[in-house]
């Protein structure tokens, strides 16, 4: 089993909050002969005739010395697991949650916004103290 991010906990208060149910902690992802796991998955019923949305959320802190060399390990492990998330569990859309001050920090300027829509990197920005999601980015 992996090493859990220090947050993880927060964002898993603050999903359950708004009413996810979490289906998997963690969400284990096969890749020729090694897991890897996405930190949850989580699914928001609907009702009993329909089913709801599901997501797994990556989880990262952002609490080494370097954002940006976080951002970009965060990156590729968000890129690698999206693409084997289409492959073994098709209609689980994938999040990267970070803190909203490491968010601040790392997008401060257009072109960091800017790379996130032209990619359409999807991402969770969850308030730590509080645990809270502030802002879902699609």
């Amino acid at each position: 089993m992996p090493r859990r991010d220090r947050a993880h906990q927060t964002v898993r208060h603050a999903l359950e909050k708004e009413g996810w149910v979490i289906t998997h902690d963690p969400l284990m992802l096969e890749y020729g002969g090694t897991n890897l796991y996405v930190d949850l998955g989580a699914e928001y019923p609907l009702g009993a005739e329909k089913d709801g949305d599901y997501i797994a959320v990556e989880i990262k802190g952002f609490q080494s010395p370097s954002d940006m060399n976080e951002w970009e390990k965060a990156l590729g492990q968000y890129l690698f697991y999206e693409f084997l998330l289409e492959e073994q569990y098709p209609g689980r859309t994938l999040f990267l949650a970070m803190p909203e001050e490491a968010f601040h920090r790392v997008f401060q300027d257009s072109r960091g916004q800017e790379f996130i829509r032209r990619r359409g990197i999807r991402l969770l920005i969850f308030l730590e103290a509080q645990e809270e999601i502030k802002q879902w980015i699609l």
